[in-house]
C-alpha cells in the first residue's frame, strides 16, 4: 500500500487561537508522528493577501503561526514545514490550472456566492462589488497548493469540502488533456467536536472576534475565560453541557475522565464563576510550557526563519522537478 501523504495549510492573517489548535494544529502534529504517513504543513501567506491588506499583520502572523506550530511540538525533521510564498512553483502551477478551470466552476464557490448574495441583499447594482480576483479564484490557488506535492489526503473543515471537490475537478480536467500527471486527493473531515465554541457560543473564529488567543499572558488568558458568555442559572441549579462554551473548551483540553467529572459538576449546579476559574487553571496548565517556548521563538525570529528556509529547500526539491515535468506536458519546453 502506498504511503499516505497529508497536507495542511493555515492562513497567516491573524493570531492563532484555541480553535485553531483544537481543529487543525493538534491533530496535524499528532498525525506527523505516525510512521505510516508523510506530512506537509505550510503557512498560506499568499491566501492571506485575499482579505488582509496590512503588510505588518501578514508579516507578524507568519512569524506567530510558525512559532505556534513549533512551540506546540511540531518536529520539522518529521515533516515538510514551509511558507507558501517560498515555493514559486506554486504560482506557476496555479496559472496552468487557471487555464484549465471553467469560470462556471468558480461561479459556484460558496465564498464567492456569499459575497454576491450580500451585495444583492444590500441593493447594490453591481453583484460583484468589492470582489477581487483573489477572492473569486482562490480555489485554484488552493488546488495548486495540494496538487504540487501530490497530497493524497487533505484534512479540512466542512466549509472547505467544496474546495477539495473543485481541486479534484480541476485535476481531472488537466489529466484528461495532458495525461495522468496530477494526484486526486481525498478529503478528510475532522470528527464531530473538533470545532470549538468561542466567547459568545458561536464557532471560535477571527471573523466573529470571539477567540481566545493561544499564547496570551496568564493574566489576559484568565480575563478572556471570564468573558465567556453563560446563562442566568444560579449556583446550585443543574446546568446543561449541551452547546455550552465552557464545557466544550474543557472537553477539548481534558481526558475522558476529567470530562465526565466536569459533566457531574454541571449536574450538581456548579457556579459559572467557579467553572470559569477551573477552566482557566486547566488551560493555563496545558499552555504554560508551550507558551514559554513560543515566547522564546518570537524573541528569536532567525531561528524560525532558518527552520522555514530548510523546509522550503526540501519542498522545492520536489516541486521544481515536478513542475518542470508539467511544463513539458503543456508544451512549455525549454530549447
Amino acid at each position: 500500500m502506498a504511503t499516505q501523504r497529508f497536507l495542511t495549510g493555515i492562513t497567516t492573517s491573524g493570531t492563532p487561537h484555541l480553535g485553531n489548535y483544537v481543529g487543525a494544529i493538534r491533530p496535524a502534529i499528532e498525525a506527523s508522528r505516525r510512521p505510516d504517513t508523510e506530512n506537509y504543513y505550510f503557512l498560506a501567506d499568499y491566501h492571506a493577501l485575499i482579505k488582509c491588506h496590512d503588510p505588518a499583520v501578514v508579516a507578524r502572523s507568519r512569524l506567530e503561526i510558525a512559532a505556534t506550530w513549533l512551540a506546540l511540538g511540531l518536529d520539522p525533521e518529521r515533516c515538510v514545514f514551509y511558507r507558501q510564498s517560498d515555493i514559486p512553483e506554486v504560482m506557476e502551477l496555479t496559472w496552468m490550472l487557471t487555464c484549465m478551470t471553467a469560470k462556471g466552476l468558480m461561479n459556484r464557490a460558496h465564498a464567492y456566492k456569499a459575497v454576491v448574495q450580500e451585495n444583492e441583499d444590500a441593493g447594490s447594482a453591481d453583484p460583484d462589488k468589492g470582489i477581487t480576483m483573489g477572492l473569486f479564484s482562490y480555489p485554484v490557488l488552493m488546488a495548486a497548493d495540494i496538487l504540487i506535492f501530490k497530497a493524497t489526503h487533505v484534512p479540512v473543515g466542512r466549509d472547505q469540502i467544496q474546495h477539495l471537490e473543485m481541486t479534484r475537478d480541476i485535476a481531472q480536467r488537466f489529466n484528461h488533456h495532458y495525461g495522468e500527471l496530477l494526484v486526486l486527493p481525498e478529503v478528510v473531515v475532522p470528527e464531530e467536536g473538533s470545532t470549538l465554541s468561542g466567547l459568545d457560543g458561536r464557532k471560535m473564529s477571527k471573523s466573529y472576534n470571539n477567540t481566545i488567543p493561544l499564547f496570551e499572558t496568564e493574566k489576559k488568558l484568565r480575563k478572556s475565560v471570564m468573558r465567556i458568555v453563560t446563562n442566568s442559572l444560579e449556583p446550585g441549579e443543574p446546568k446543561d453541557t449541551t452547546d455550552n462554551s465552557l464545557f466544550a473548551i474543557w472537553r477539548a483540553f481534558s481526558s475522558p475522565e476529567e470530562t465526565a467529572e466536569a459533566a457531574q459538576w454541571f449536574a450538581d449546579g456548579i457556579g459559572w464563576g467557579d467553572m470559569k476559574q477551573k477552566l482557566f487553571e486547566k488551560l493555563n496548565g496545558v499552555l504554560a510550557e508551550p507558551r514559554d517556548r513560543y515566547n522564546e521563538l518570537m524573541a528569536n525570529p532567525d531561528t524560525v526563519e532558518a527552520i522555514l528556509q530548510a523546509g522550503a529547500a526540501r519542498a522545492r526539491a520536489e516541486s521544481g522537478p515536478y513542475v518542470e515535468k508539467l511544463r513539458h506536458a503543456v508544451g512549455l519546453v525549454r530549447s
